[in-house]
């Protein structure tokens, strides 16, 4: 082999190894939406796709029928580009990926994330077989339902954590079952009720239910307090004990 051959072949596998080693340090696009990926409707969010500052370009994407088609461009170096939405509706609910380019060729793709649409129906009805205050370790059961729309779908959400589906029962209802509960699962729920065949587009909420847990000792201690209170107030013939009340 010509000397000038063998020296240009090394300089090309040198430069296919500094490309690989450069992309190698770009990660793939995060998605993220502001301030939640469920939003009422007509109320903006905001889609943001996270990169790196060497990234010059950014595409927003929505799945069409099939395909993802391109909704948004964003062109300037930056490490995330943001894109609004002012107006949700129907037509904005969906699900959305990302992704940016940089030097002559776009990255891959972000992981997908699903942007939901409520108030598209009235609010179902909520139910539950226990009080706010659950033991640690039981479990509790919730009913979401509908009298007058046949929602096939329904979805319990914890703010600020994560989503649960359930299909009805054949009664316009969908039964949720928590637990067994420990301290994670104390927060505000709401149910939502939707149709399998339009799956970003729910109902308005009903109104948010409250769940706490605790101990079995937190809620003694709470009651011995109580009455406590109420004994050195206004009934000094209650008796108490570490496990016994005497009235």
């Amino acid at each position: 082999m010509d000397p000038r051959d063998t020296i240009f072949l090394c300089l090309m596998l040198c430069l296919s190894q500094k490309i690989q080693a450069q992309e190698g340090e770009f990660p793939v696009p995060l998605i993220t939406a502001t301030p939640g990926s469920v939003i009422p409707w007509n109320e903006s969010v905001k889609i943001l796709c996270w990169g790196t500052p060497e990234s010059y370009l950014y595409q927003q994407e929505i799945l069409g029928n099939s395909t993802f088609e391109v909704v948004k461009k964003k062109l300037g170096f930056q490490k995330k580009a943001e894109f609004l939405t002012e107006h949700m509706n129907p037509n904005t609910a969906g699900c959305y990926q990302c992704q940016y380019r940089k030097q002559d060729h776009w990255l891959e793709h972000s992981k997908a994330s699903e942007l939901v649409v409520t108030g598209f129906y009235n609010k179902p009805f909520f139910s539950v077989d226990q009080g706010v205050v659950v033991m640690l370790g039981k479990n509790i059961s919730l009913q979401c339902s509908s009298a007058h729309i046949p929602f096939d779908r329904f979805s319990l959400i914890k703010e600020g954590g994560a989503t649960l589906s359930q299909n009805q029962n054949g009664r316009h209802q969908g039964n949720f079952t928590l637990g067994p509960v420990n301290q994670s699962f104390s927060g505000n729920y709401r149910c939502y009720g939707w149709y399998s065949g339009s799956r970003y587009v729910w109902s308005a909420p009903m109104m948010p239910w409250g769940l706490w847990s605790q101990s079995l000792q937190k809620v003694w201690l709470k009651i011995s307090i109580c009455l406590e209170f109420i004994s050195k107030t206004r009934y000094p013939h209650i008796l108490l004990g570490k496990d016994y009340i005497v009235l």
